[in-house]
């Protein structure tokens, strides 16, 4: 027997249209960075990206459990003394929606070359209007009870 590893040239991208409303952050984001790794497939290999294009709609309507709304903080420092900047999940969300999305699941894939190929497939927006219409994803439903 042989094995087979993937390759290029027999690799298959599908592209995928999800939905953030009313989901919550980080089951979204596993979701995401397992499509994004091709964790889903049968032909997963860990050093190869071989997953899949996502493009996340309605960021701004995403969800955090317990009171992370208000409690949850992201940092930002820009090397400076005395630099460093603080925002909490509310006006974070309020402002920049995509970011916290990103910052999620870029926490979740592979650190390196690796994780930055795969994290360029991810595509997010705060709102229902994207671009990538013409690669007519297909709607993942990760609705849940």
């Amino acid at each position: 027997m042989k094995t087979e590893f993937p390759n290029i040239a027999n690799s298959d991208k599908n592209w995928w249209l999800i939905d953030a409303s009313g989901q919550t952050l980080g089951r979204l984001a596993t979701r995401i960075a397992m499509i994004l790794r091709g964790k889903h497939k049968p032909s997963f290999c860990p050093n190869f990206d071989n997953g899949d294009y996502v493009v996340l709609i309605n960021a701004s309507k995403i969800v955090v459990t317990g009171n992370k709304e208000n409690e949850k903080m992201y940092y930002r420092h820009s090397q400076y003394p005395g630099n460093l900047k603080s925002f909490n999940f509310k006006k974070l969300r309020a402002q920049k929606p995509e970011f916290i999305i990103f910052h999620a699941v870029k926490g979740m894939l592979p650190k390196g070359s690796l994780g930055r190929t795969m994290l360029r497939k991810l595509k997010i927006y705060k709102d229902d209007n994207y671009k990538e219409k013409a690669q007519k994803p297909v709607l993942l439903n990760l609705k849940t009870k």
